[in-house]
């Protein structure tokens, strides 16, 4: 009679995340080597995804399986930040990628390998769990997505996504930057110059370098504009408060939904109403037009200064 395996497979199919184990695993729940061998081999069942990281199927891992196997790979204390971890945190802005970025404490083992980049850090950040995956909190990681990134627009992108949607602020973007690494820090830290001046988008970012182009005083960006009777502030992109005029970049793309660019167009009825000059550039026009935008902006300008002032004023709590 063949002998029968000791191996409790119940237990085996329990322990693994997503049908991900590592070998060191494997071996406590009494899997040998010899069967470890015979099971990964070509036509198997199962199949080794990572140095020491065992996935007990065979065929392409999902992304999900992917993630799995390479915290497996760096270890208890490994967490994911960069790309991977901003789109966990659900930024669609995020670049998508096959590579993995973890973060590892600077004494740990683990080396890069496959798909998987492993950064040794003295500066392990606050661990939060996105769809139960262990990810560095949304600032960390998206500097270090942007850092690795090389346009600039995608850089901007990802950026003002995330300031735009409430997850972090430019001053803990510009805190984190400055505390991290010099290496790939130059663009990023070029974005942050227009956001920390209170852009919150591509488009934003843009007219910011327009309005010093025009040689006229720079605005103040996304800030609460109190109208007389009106509960609920207005935040206008650009506020030239000294002339009282607001300018509008519209876009879809930078409203989160249909209803957000609705209340986009309510502004403007509540604005004109209150007296304020409203300008409307679509985001396209300040590249593709940017003399003419210019142009619009300053005679908007001037015809704000002539006009009376509104009764409104900046709520700065």
């Amino acid at each position: 009679m063949p002998r029968r395996s000791a191996v409790d497979w119940d237990a085996v199919a329990s322990a693994a995340e997503h049908d991900i184990l590592t070998r060191h695993e494997l071996h406590t729940l009494g899997v040998t080597q010899k069967m470890i061998w015979a099971r990964t081999r070509a036509g198997g069942p199962w199949s080794r995804v990572l140095p020491g990281v065992i996935m007990l199927r065979n065929g392409a891992p999902t992304r999900r399986q992917r993630l799995c196997a390479a915290l497996r790979y760096g270890g208890a204390e490994a967490i994911v930040s960069g790309a991977s971890a901003s789109r966990l945190h659900g930024l669609r802005h995020a670049p998508e990628t096959d590579q993995v970025h973890l973060l590892v404490p600077h004494g740990a083992q683990p080396n890069s390998c496959g798909y998987v980049l492993v950064e040794r850090t003295t500066r392990m950040p606050r661990v939060v769990y996105r769809d139960g995956v262990p990810t560095a909190e949304v600032t960390r990681a998206v500097l270090d997505a942007a850092r690795r990134m090389s346009g600039k627009d995608a850089v901007e992108a990802v950026l003002a996504e995330s300031v735009q949607r409430g997850l972090t602020t430019p001053r803990r973007l510009s805190t984190e930057l400055e505390a991290g690494s010099d290496r790939g820090s130059a663009l990023p830290r070029a974005v942050l110059r227009a956001i920390t001046r209170g852009a919150r988008s591509v488009p934003e970012a843009d007219a910011v370098r327009l309005v010093a182009r025009a040689h006229l005083p720079q605005p103040e960006w996304n800030v609460r504009v109190r109208l007389p009777g009106r509960g609920t502030p207005l935040v206008p992109d650009a506020w030239f408060g000294d002339v009282g005029l607001a300018w509008e970049i519209d876009s879809y793309q930078w409203h989160l939904s249909p209803a957000d660019y609705a209340r986009t167009l309510e502004r403007h009825a509540a604005m004109t109403g209150a007296g304020i000059v409203v300008l409307h550039t679509l985001p396209a026009r300040l590249r593709s037009e940017p003399g003419a935008v210019i142009a619009e902006l300053r005679a908007a300008y001037e015809h704000a200064a002539r006009c009376p002032a509104p009764d409104v004023y900046v709520d700065r709590r």
